[in-house]
């Protein structure tokens, strides 16, 4: 039976490859790729496009909007997927949307939670929401090597505006607003599994270290070339993972061959536990609370 996924972070690296996979796997999916720039993503078979810019409230809502009318009158199949693989690191804690919101916070969480109210009742029947998280949620040496920084949690009203963390002119508070960003995505999935309907499973995935993405395109140049020149060479040691193989194991946790009950953390291919701090009800609780009232902004304000 025809289904529709939808992703974000279909254009480069990772995402690029896991879509490439499930189209192969799975050629039931009409998938919709949602992008800032149609041109950027080509693939053949049953593909559309939305345009969307994650960076921006506005854009974000449109988009959303526009896929559940699809699904409405019926221009797409029924939804089965969510897929949520887009991400951002600045190096500062000053970068902002339009709409005021420090850019990291609404890439990586903001942005999942508006197309995840937006379509959560039009999954039909089973479904799965799988977003994209990072292991530098752990905060210790084991998962992050030191390259960066532990989150630091603060209320979600301060973490979603530019300067929650010290020095935010420094690549230190942009890489601790990237690792909060991804503990408070684990937070939110959290939520989502008790409060979604049965028959959703929602999932979070950690690719592990995968260099040679596009995670550090907004990186100074130093950065940029030890990510393209010297840091692939982990990718074949037991601290990274090669794009390709993080590719499949997305698509594998996205169509179900991974395994994974709902609220589920996969580490690469296999379900396991999340760091002892992202299980924390009542901040799961508090960021669910701030991010609705943060996406229903009045944006004529």
């Amino acid at each position: 039976m025809q289904h529709t996924t939808v992703m974000t972070g279909a254009s480069r690296g990772i995402g690029r490859i896991a879509a490439e996979h499930i189209l192969h796997q799975s050629p039931d999916t009409h998938l919709v790729v949602v992008a800032r720039d149609s041109a950027d993503t080509q693939f053949g078979g049953n593909v559309s496009y939305v345009v969307a810019d994650l960076n921006s409230l506005k854009s974000v809502r449109s988009a959303a909007a526009e896929i559940r009318d699809r699904l409405d009158r019926g221009d797409l199949p029924p939804l089965r997927h969510f897929v949520g693989n887009a991400g951002i690191q600045h190096t500062n804690d000053l970068t902002e949307s339009p709409e005021g919101i420090e850019s990291t916070f609404m890439v990586n969480v903001l942005a999942n939670h508006v197309f995840v109210r937006t379509l959560e009742d039009r999954f039909a029947g089973s479904g799965r929401i799988v977003v994209t998280v990072s292991d530098t949620h752990f905060g210790d040496l084991k998962h992050n090597m030191g390259m960066v920084p532990s989150p630091a949690w603060d209320s979600p009203g301060v973490l979603a505006r530019t300067r929650a963390f010290p020095k935010p002119e420094t690549a230190a508070a942009g890489r601790t607003a990237y690792s909060t960003s991804k503990l408070a995505a684990i937070y939110l999935l959290h939520e989502y599994a008790r409060r979604l309907p049965a028959g959703v499973d929602v999932i979070s995935y950690n690719p592990g270290f995968v260099p040679g993405t596009g995670l550090a395109r907004n990186a100074g140049p130093l950065d940029r070339f030890l990510m393209r020149r010297v840091l692939p060479l982990l990718a074949f040691t037991p601290f990274g993972t090669h794009r390709d193989d993080a590719g499949r194991y997305l698509a594998e946790v996205v169509l179900g061959s991974t395994q994974a009950p709902t609220g589920s953390y996969v580490d690469r291919d296999e379900a396991t536990r999340s760091s002892a701090e992202s299980y924390n009800p009542q901040r799961e609780q508090e960021l669910w609370d701030a991010a609705e009232r943060l996406i229903a902004l009045d944006l004529a304000e």
